[in-house]
């Protein structure tokens, strides 16, 4: 497995993973009762993301030092690979971002544009990662 992969598979599994735990603590601080825009969501969100940056940086750090000969390693796949992930990852990103705003015109809660804020990022990283390994995986087209 190459070393861009395996930094793909991070990235989507960290997503995944930081999200479930922010969802987990915020619903289940909403099942007493309290509706959701009332949750106190605000550290749960920032530590979620803090400890999804950390975890990143960590167990990129790991695989690198597992095998360094293939850590500063890229090729021209790797990168045409790493944009295509990317550029696709964006446009929900751009989604998300889009939804907030239209929230915000429409004058809704800070509970709700900082979660649909939230949702693009974690779906952005989620698709650019799928899109990268299905790239590695399966090919794909050069342009």
């Amino acid at each position: 497995m190459a070393f861009q992969e395996k930094r793909a598979w991070i990235m989507g599994v960290v997503a995944i993973a930081a999200y479930a735990v922010y969802l987990a603590v915020v619903l289940g601080r909403a099942g007493d009762g309290v509706p959701l825009p009332e949750v106190a969501y605000v550290a749960p969100l920032l530590w979620t993301v803090g400890g999804a940056i950390a975890a990143s940086i960590a167990l990129n750090i790991a695989v690198a030092v597992a095998s360094p000969g293939e850590a500063g390693a890229k090729d021209q796949r790797d990168k045409e690979i790493a944009r295509l992930g990317e550029y696709t990852g964006q446009s929900l990103l751009v989604l998300g971002a889009m939804t907030a705003l239209a929230l915000s015109m429409a004058g809704a809660d800070r509970f709700w544009i900082s979660n649909v804020i939230y949702l693009g990022f974690v779906l952005s990283a989620v698709l650019a990662s799928v899109v990268k390994l299905a790239a590695y995986r399966r090919g794909f087209q050069s342009w």
